[in-house]
């Protein structure tokens, strides 16, 4: 087993903390009224609606994320479809309407897991859902000058994933493949995204270390397989052979990029991706691609759910949680050819059995800002 698997399935010692959300979990109606964040006292809600709110679920990662806030709802006796899908297309304006939304519709008795889509789409969000009284957790994207202690129990928890150490660990990969010289580069995702951010900052780390490689160039491909064909094709007209190597921002760009390659003949390029996607694990298997990331999207979307329906039931109130299980990061897997069959039987073949009251046990720590 490789030494970058972090074994993060469901522990079986029980916290005093599971014990008090299991109990708390059956008494929502009798719980305390309490002040959220500074609007009106609302009482802990029983049985409240729950939507997730994401781009799209033909991406086989936002796929995996639903698919585990499915699994969270039927862990508390509903059915799959309990939980709404609010898909806002990659549409940062989408998703606030599409809350707004779904807030009028339940009267705010609701918890909502959301990917803001953007950074600055965070704030309009967190704080519609605070006037509304529902709870809201988000992963991904927000501004860092937004923080959840600073909105109230309302903004229960924010995830992210410490992109940059492991983007770097893949470049690095990348650059040894391609001998240490050579000129790579970059596909990302969507600018104001902080993964997209995170992961080009990854790549120029490691380029400090290896002087004979030059990034020809880095840019957006929105994290689509459509526009990864597009900019591939468009930096090989550019640089030709001078590209001996390529990073992606994710998993759905570097199937662009393939494509992009085979159209042109080229079956051997370097390339390094992201995400830990079924059909990328099986790329690195083949060898057409030499390594991906996994942040393990099932659990992160079954968790997120959990965090904001736990909190609107009152099992636990976020204000009393010190702020690194408020804001934290998510756990990474760096998936290599040599790691990669471990990894498939353990993760993908089958769904590990996660403990939904768990919130913080596979994270990594609190979030840290430079």
């Amino acid at each position: 087993m490789s030494t970058f698997i972090k074994d993060f399935i469901e522990r079986e010692t029980v916290s005093r903390r599971n014990f008090l959300l299991a109990t708390a979990a059956g008494m929502g109606a009798m719980a305390t009224p309490f002040v959220f964040g500074g609007g009106a006292a609302r009482a802990a809600l029983t049985d409240p609606a729950i939507a997730w709110s994401y781009r799209d679920r033909a991406s086989a990662y936002w796929n995996s994320i639903v698919s585990g806030g499915e699994a969270f709802v039927e862990s508390i006796g509903k059915p799959k479809d309990f939980l709404v899908s609010l898909i806002n297309e990659g549409s940062s304006e989408k998703s606030l309407a599409d809350i707004k939304a779904f807030l009028a519709k339940t009267g705010g008795k609701c918890a909502i897991a959301c990917d803001a889509n953007d950074s600055p789409n965070a704030r309009p969000v967190v704080e519609a859902v605070r006037d509304a009284g529902a709870y809201i957790s988000t992963i991904w994207n927000k501004t860092d000058d937004l923080h959840p202690w600073d909105i109230g129990d309302n903004y229960v928890s924010h995830m992210t994933w410490s992109d940059e150490k492991p983007a770097e660990q893949t470049a690095r990969i990348l650059f040894e493949a391609m001998g240490g010289k050579g000129g790579v580069v970059h596909l990302g995702g969507i600018a104001a995204n902080n993964p997209a951010i995170e992961r080009l900052n990854g790549l120029k780390n490691a380029l400090k270390d290896f002087p004979n490689i030059e990034l020809l160039d880095a840019q957006p491909a929105d994290w689509d397989t459509t526009k990864g064909t597009e900019l591939m094709a468009s930096f090989l007209t550019r640089f030709g052979d001078k590209i001996t190597g390529v990073h992606c921002a994710n998993d759905n760009i570097a199937y662009g990029v393939i494509e992009a390659l085979r159209a042109e003949g080229i079956e051997d390029m370097p390339i390094v991706a992201y995400d830990g996607n079924p059909e990328a694990v099986k790329l690195v298997m083949d060898g057409k691609l030499l390594a991906t990331v996994f942040t393990n999207p099932h659990w992160g979307g079954g968790i997120t759910a959990a965090l904001a329906y736990y909190a609107a039931t009152g099992a636990f109130k976020p204000s009393e949680e010190p702020k690194e299980h408020r804001e934290f990061y998510g756990p990474t897997i760096l998936i290599s050819k040599k790691d990669a069959a471990d990894f498939k039987a353990k993760y993908l073949d089958s769904v590990p059995a996660y403990n939904w009251k768990d919130f913080w046990g596979p994270g990594n720590g609190q979030i840290k800002y430079k």
